[in-house]
């Protein structure tokens, strides 16, 4: 018998600050008796591939309504997405609606005439002074692995648990936290790693991060797709571009710490941002060094856009009248004991990089056990 699958809400992200509400979101549609019997099975750790079906993507509206702490009404609004249900937006917050406290979400284009509630938020309030602390999750927190066809299998098919810990990186990402950072978190992980990850996190003791996964749609879209195949592979591109939505949406920060691994590139990417940040270069001379850099690698029809957004966080920057704190965390590869950076414009920074040790836990854990 054919069950009508429903919308579902796989993310949903509210950031307010003292004068913007901005909203990360993405729908899909699922089978509601599946949805109860995920739900019913969550006692134990989600498995990536539990979600595979997320690589598919429709267009919905929603209708946004704010509401102040008495749950009066203070806002509301309809929102289109793209074509891949994913949603992102600005509301400017006044004297009207600058109470809002909570926020119902309902999906309104499915079925005419019928409008299905997603849920009730409370927005993560960014307050000044701003404090982020932004962590990269693959090889920083997790020892996870995907260079062969074996490990891609492992880590579908397997809760994150089954992977090392990286336990020093968890000490610092939780005394910032302590301190009143706001955390984010950034994976190269497909966007349907979003539950498994923050099933980690809750069991880590991380509790009101932002997560910013990869969204493998993007690389079979000829229209709407940011990503192009290369950028399966190459993480530059991808991770600034998130670490620049980010900053977006809670505006510049006043102190922020970084945290990656010198595994692959976030050395330079994490510098970039602190250039693009700190520098009064014009965002084109950012632009000409990425370009030539091959973990960016940008293709024709990326460099219009990033270029667009770069412009964009400079403006906010010259309105914000912030100098931002900066520290960056790297975990070692081996025993290095400096950091390569090809880029000479941006070496002054090399001074804002603090390398360490973080060795895994000793194995993973007992996944026959999780997983039957």
């Amino acid at each position: 018998m054919f069950e009508a699958k429903r919308p579902y809400l796989i993310h949903f992200n509210a950031i307010k600050t003292e004068d913007q509400l901005h909203i990360k979101a993405a729908l899909v549609l699922r089978n509601p008796n599946k949805i109860i019997k995920l739900q019913a099975e969550n006692r134990r750790p989600s498995f990536p591939i539990q979600a595979y079906k997320m690589l598919t993507g429709n267009n919905f509206v929603i209708k946004i309504v704010g509401l102040n702490e008495e749950r009066k009404q203070v806002f509301q609004q309809r929102f289109e997405s793209n074509s891949f249900g994913n949603f992102k937006i600005k509301v400017n917050l006044n004297n009207e609606n600058k109470d809002l406290h909570f926020i119902e979400v309902y999906e309104v284009s499915s079925e005419q005439g019928i409008e299905f509630n997603m849920g009730t938020f409370i927005p993560n309030i960014i307050e000044n002074p701003k404090k982020l602390i932004i962590c990269d999750f693959d090889k920083t927190l997790v020892e996870t692995k995907y260079s062969s066809t074996k490990e891609v299998y492992n880590s579908l098919t397997r809760p994150l648990e089954y992977f090392p810990t990286i336990p020093k990186s968890l000490e610092i990402v939780r005394e910032y936290v302590d301190k009143g950072y706001h955390p984010f978190i950034l994976s190269a992980s497909p966007h349907f790693y979003e539950e498994a990850i923050r099933d980690w996190l809750y069991k880590n003791q991380i509790f009101t991060a932002g997560i910013f996964l990869k969204d493998y749609r993007h690389f079979f879209s000829i229209s709407e797709g940011f990503l192009s195949p290369k950028d399966i592979k190459i993480q530059g591109l991808y991770k600034l571009n998130h670490l620049l939505d980010i900053i977006i949406m809670t505006g510049i920060p006043h102190e922020l710490v970084l945290m990656g691994d010198n595994f692959e590139s976030d050395p330079i990417i994490y510098l970039t941002l602190a250039s693009l940040l700190l520098d009064q270069n014009d965002p084109w001379v950012i632009w000409k060094q990425l370009q030539k850099q091959k973990v960016f690698a940008l293709s024709g029809s990326q460099h219009s856009k990033f270029l667009n957004k770069i412009y964009k966080i400079k403006h906010i920057i010259k309105n914000s009248n912030v100098k931002s704190e900066i520290k960056i965390f790297i975990r070692k590869r081996h025993k290095e004991t400096d950091i390569d950076v090809p880029i000479k414009e941006l070496r002054d920074k090399k001074s804002f990089i603090e390398l360490y040790d973080a060795p895994p836990t000793s194995g993973p854990g007992k996944v026959e056990q999780l997983a039957e």
